[in-house]
């Protein structure tokens, strides 16, 4: 993978349904939805203008489960409501290890000496939530959520600023990306109900009559409202140790040694929704609390000093 200067168009509809000659979402997305992978190792290498930086992964699993993130049955594993004309469908993936590793690149603007950033995680998983248009099979919004247990992670001071060079040089192409798709962001728009089929009927179990009033209350227990990427760590050890060899020689002659510095998180977790517009509702969030409505209606308040702000010039 490389990253781009100027973010790429988007890929339109689903290369599955093209490859059936199908437009909308049907038997050929079901039977891939329904794969089981397993793969051994996995190596991804990505090239940036500043740090390369590479990903193994071992023992890949990837299936689909239920909205409890369950295996079972494969037509609990998506949600159809017709009358939306839109699909909710459930994903993981596990892996057994995880290594990270991030240098910098001979042209980059990083200093003449860097230390290579290198972390080793256990076992983790994602879990993927897909909310597409069945008309289409167009992504409307999505929900990634990455899990990791205990993790211990050391650090020399070194590393943190070079890893902090390496968030800087990608700020840029995220920014890009990110209004791009703010650009291309779907409005809220009525949907025409497509046409009932016997690939719809698929979705319901066995034994179970279509009811639009049911399907529509399960729908809404499970929807995304807004595409939002999420971390979460059980349990973070973190060592920040000082880089004694980086020091000049005349602090080593009187002993000055490095320090270190040990943090300790517990379930610490980072929440990101990226489409979210200033003053609206946040119940839907993964963590909402009431503690959050102070903070809706101030944000209300200054989205209207703003735009009255706005219409007087």
């Amino acid at each position: 993978m490389r990253t781009c200067e100027e973010p790429r168009p988007p890929n339109g509809q689903s290369p599955i349904a093209l490859a059936a000659g199908q437009s909308e979402y049907g038997f050929a997305e079901k039977v891939v939805e329904g794969m089981f992978i397993v793969v051994n190792s996995i190596t991804i290498k990505i090239h940036s203008k500043a740090f390369h930086a590479s990903f193994e992964l071992w023992q890949l699993q990837g299936y689909s489960v239920n909205p409890n993130w369950q295996q079972s049955d494969l037509r609990l594993t998506r949600i159809t409501d017709p009358q939306r004309g839109e699909v909710l469908t459930f994903k993981e993936l596990t892996w057994q290890t995880l290594r990270i590793e991030a240098d910098a690149t001979d042209n980059g603007d990083q200093d003449p000496i860097t230390t290579p950033l290198r972390l080793i995680t256990n076992q983790g998983r994602i879990q993927i939530s897909l909310k597409r248009r069945t008309k289409d099979c167009n992504v409307m919004a999505s929900k990634l959520m990455f899990l990791l247990d205990d993790l211990l992670w050391v650090l020399t001071d070194s590393q943190l600023k070079a890893m902090m060079k390496y968030a800087e040089s990608l700020s840029e192409a995220m920014e890009k990306s990110a209004q791009q798709r703010k650009s291309l962001a779907p409005e809220s728009v009525q949907i025409t109900p497509p046409a009932p089929s016997t690939q719809q009927s698929w979705s319901q179990p066995f034994g179970v009559s279509p009811n639009a009033s049911s399907i529509g209350q399960y729908f809404d227990k499970h929807d995304m409202k807004e595409s939002s990427y999420h971390l979460l760590i059980s349990r973070l050890d973190l060592h920040i140790c000082d880089d004694s060899h980086t020091r000049e020689s005349g602090a080593l002659k009187h002993g000055m040694l490095g320090g270190a510095i040990q943090l300790t998180f517990r379930r610490m977790a980072f929440d990101y929704y990226p489409f979210h517009r200033a003053g609206d509702a946040c119940k839907h969030w993964v963590r909402y609390s009431e503690a959050m409505e102070t903070r809706g209606q101030w944000a209300k308040k200054l989205v209207s000093e703003f735009q009255s702000k706005i219409e007087k010039l």
